[in-house]
């Protein structure tokens, strides 16, 4: 087993962007399934399965390459990957369950993500919460930095589909986070909640694009950025799009300022990954907010991911100093490592 020490952080490449369900967490559900009475197990192969919440529609089966250690490590080395931050599945994490269940769903998940990193130092775990419940998402966060997190993947809808991260029932949760200075990974749903992208492949190519869009835009012009600012916010895949539409943004606020907050210092505050595929997307993301707010990401392991994720560096303009920012030092510093 690799492991990391102080002396090479320093130079570390580190990926921020990526999931993985621990093989003991599958285990454990099995276990321990009938203490869930609202996840229904769902056979999907030999030795895999998906998930029932609340009676919904089935996710996908959990992929053997979410949970294959050896094969991530492997990944990591042949692309010269020192550390990874790793998010759960956002498929499993079942906003849609009531609130107690959830909070004891997300403490199963987290409990075997921190179990994990714990035995395997070149991964840093983000943890689950319950967001279809305020108070329960703050409870959750609390105990997570107190058993050894630095913050939270949560998803684009927080009571399944259609719900919003500035519903006023998450206000303990953005208090918590504020108070923690938790760093909060907005990722998409599976399901982005609109049946036009659900042909083409577009769900992946757009829909999760215009999900995150959503999410971010709505948290902006309400303020939770700015209000609550000790929340260091990442948004994944570039941005999803808001850098690149920040104009159109900037001029709504202009329409409304009585209304809404001001995008353009929302946009300084966030951070986002370098998984845009391709490399004048990458740039004009440089220049509109700096290396100082970007990171190394690769959604491993999912296929509309980046499977060589250092690639497109080479292929920007970039110094020494930039491309060190981007692939070791921002994340090093926003990960306190």
């Amino acid at each position: 087993m690799s492991s990391i020490n102080q002396e090479t952080i320093g130079n570390m490449i580190i990926d921020s962007h990526a999931h993985f369900v621990p093989p003991r967490l599958l285990d454990a559900i099995r276990d321990m399934n009938s203490q869930f009475p609202s996840i229904e197990l769902i056979k999907g192969g030999e030795n895999s399965f998906g998930f029932s919440f609340a009676g919904h529609k089935s996710t996908r089966p959990v992929s053997k390459l979410l949970s294959d250690t050896d094969g991530r490590l492997d990944w990591m080395n042949t692309n010269g990957i020192d550390m990874q931050v790793i998010g759960g599945w956002l498929d499993m994490f079942g906003y849609e369950i009531p609130a107690d269940e959830g909070q004891r769903w997300s403490k199963l998940i987290n409990h075997h993500l921190i179990e994990f990193c714990a035995e395997n130092p070149r991964f840093l775990p983000l943890a689950s919460l319950p967001m279809q419940d305020g108070k329960a998402a703050a409870k959750v966060l609390d105990f997570a930095h107190s058993s050894g997190f630095r913050g939270a993947m949560i998803g684009t809808q927080p009571k399944g589909k259609g719900g919003t991260l500035d519903d006023p029932d998450l206000q303990p949760f953005w208090e918590s986070a504020h108070r923690n200075g938790s760093i909060l990974f907005i990722h998409p749903m599976f399901d982005s909640g609109d049946e036009r992208v659900n042909d083409f492949g577009m769900n992946n190519a757009i829909g999760r694009i215009t999900d995150t869009l959503i999410a971010i835009s709505r948290i902006i012009y309400s303020g939770h950025v700015e209000t609550y600012h000790n929340a260091k916010i990442v948004i994944g895949i570039g941005g999803s799009a808001l850098p690149f539409v920040i104009g159109r943004m900037m001029r709504n606020y202009e329409l409304h300022k009585d209304q809404l907050a001001d995008p353009s210092k929302a946009l300084s505050l966030l951070y986002y990954d370098t998984l845009v595929h391709d490399p004048s997307a990458l740039a004009l993301l440089i220049k509109i907010v700096s290396v100082n707010r970007i990171m190394l990401g690769s959604d491993m392991p999912f296929p509309i991911g980046d499977p060589m994720p250092r690639n497109i560096l080479d292929h920007v303009q970039l110094t020494t100093t930039e491309r060190s920012m981007l692939e070791t030092h921002v994340a090093k510093a926003l990960f306190d490592l």
